[in-house]
């Protein structure tokens, strides 16, 4: 069976096949009639370039397809503020990328906004009254969230490394 991390660093590679091909199709795809070609039989040769360009682009996709298949099927469990929490490989990875700093952006909204107690006149001859900031959540519970979810992708990397080695993904 073929490990997570296996199947991603073959996508890798036939990318990078499939540059090298594109490449040469660009070098080879037309000449003047005053030069001598590459190859004995440019005309086919170029075909067979495109063919086995196409062949890659499957096999992309078809690995992706089994890894994403399985980065939904497979569950994973993370401890998180205490707290295990299980989601599947394809919700961790949304979480690392975007959901876990999109939570830590809006906990960290929660400020007093520089705002000072004060005495205040609120009408002209009226005695000086003490107006206090008032703050519509917890500080404490505020510093816990933002901690919470800016170790969060760090906790997601490291499970998912051990997770990407040791788990066969789901052929078609």
């Amino acid at each position: 069976m073929t490990k997570i991390i296996e199947a991603l660093k073959k996508t890798k590679d036939l990318r990078r096949k499939a540059d090298e091909i594109i490449d040469k199709i660009a070098k080879h795809s037309a000449d003047l009639d005053c030069e001598t070609p590459a190859y004995p039989d440019q005309k086919r040769q170029v075909a067979e370039w495109l063919q086995s360009h196409s062949d890659i682009i499957k096999e992309i996709l078809a690995l992706n397809y089994s890894i994403q298949r399985t980065n939904i099927k497979t569950m994973v469990t993370i401890e998180l503020g205490g707290k295990l929490v299980t989601k599947s490989i394809f919700e961790w990875i949304l979480r690392r990328r975007e959901l876990a700093g999109l939570e830590e952006k809006a906990w960290r909204q929660l400020t007093d906004r520089n705002l000072k107690d004060s005495q205040y006149q609120l009408t002209p001859g009226s005695p000086q009254a003490v107006v206090k900031k008032r703050l519509y959540y917890d500080p404490v519970e505020r510093d816990h969230k933002v901690e919470l979810y800016r170790s969060e992708p760090h906790k997601i990397d490291s499970t998912l490394e051990i997770i990407n080695a040791t788990t066969d993904i789901i052929d078609l």
